[in-house]
């Protein structure tokens, strides 16, 4: 293994799609499970299609939207799954035609009023739309006492300020709708030091802090984060909890 206090920031382009959280398949059935019924379900802001293709495991067909074309570009195949591009607030789609809408990771992003107006206008009768999220990753012992003091003082001026709504699981996001509370699910991984180096390098506060100069800042927390991992090969349990706004149209 590379030493940690040297590269790690540096891979983040490539790293993103390898090291990102995925979402784990009881997401996808416990929203299907609501749904009136399933027929299409639609992912806006869908990315490489994370839980765009976990749908697909429960609907007769399942879209794809991101705005980014290079995203759409590299979207995961999957035979009940057709990707395009076009931005939440304008989907292509007909009126009464979707079962289930879902954002994963996005919403923050969206023109709300704009998108909750176009989601109106596209769902059947009694869809679901679901706004996801996950939270800040949690590590046990020493580990999370390190890793909570980086997240939220020390790279926590980097991150944008939509961030926010991400770490309060959108809970202040208007949301004018009959609500369902959903069940508790969480993303759970055991990784290795590279690997948990390798996904904070995908930050975006990460690269904001490097572009402003505080390499010291990410190069120590590194070293230190390392020097409590023990052998670098352990691999530790983590995990993020998912939040979701669930919504009866």
């Amino acid at each position: 293994m590379s030493d940690p206090a040297t590269n790690w920031f540096e891979q983040g382009g490539q790293a993103y799609a390898r090291f990102r959280p995925e979402y784990p398949p009881a997401l996808a059935t416990y929203l299907a499970s609501i749904a009136p019924d399933r027929a299409l379900a639609v992912d806006v802001g869908c990315g490489n299609g994370q839980l765009t293709t976990l749908l697909g495991e429960h609907f007769d067909a399942v879209l794809g939207f991101d705005p980014s074309a290079d995203q759409i570009a590299h979207a995961t195949p999957h035979t009940k799954v057709r990707y395009d591009c076009a931005p939440a607030e304008t989907l292509p789609l007909a009126e009464g035609s979707v079962s289930l809408l879902t954002a994963a990771q996005a919403a923050h992003w969206f023109d709300l009023p704009r998108f909750y107006a176009e989601a109106r206008r596209v769902a059947r009768p009694d869809a679901i739309l679901a706004l996801i999220s996950y939270g800040v990753l949690r590590l046990s012992g020493e580990l999370g006492i390190r890793f909570d003091a980086f997240y939220w003082q020390e790279i926590g001026p980097y991150w944008p300020a939509e961030r926010t709504l991400v770490d309060s699981g959108y809970a202040t996001l208007d949301f004018p709708f009959a609500e369902i509370q959903g069940p508790e699910i969480s993303i759970r991984l055991e990784w290795n030091l590279d690997e948990f180096l390798g996904y904070i390098s995908t930050w975006s506060a990460v690269r904001r802090a490097r572009d402003a100069g505080r390499e010291e800042l990410l190069q120590r927390f590194a070293t230190e984060i390392a020097e409590r991992w023990g052998d670098p090969a352990t691999r530790h349990p983590m995990t993020w909890p998912i939040a979701m706004r669930l919504g009866r149209l």
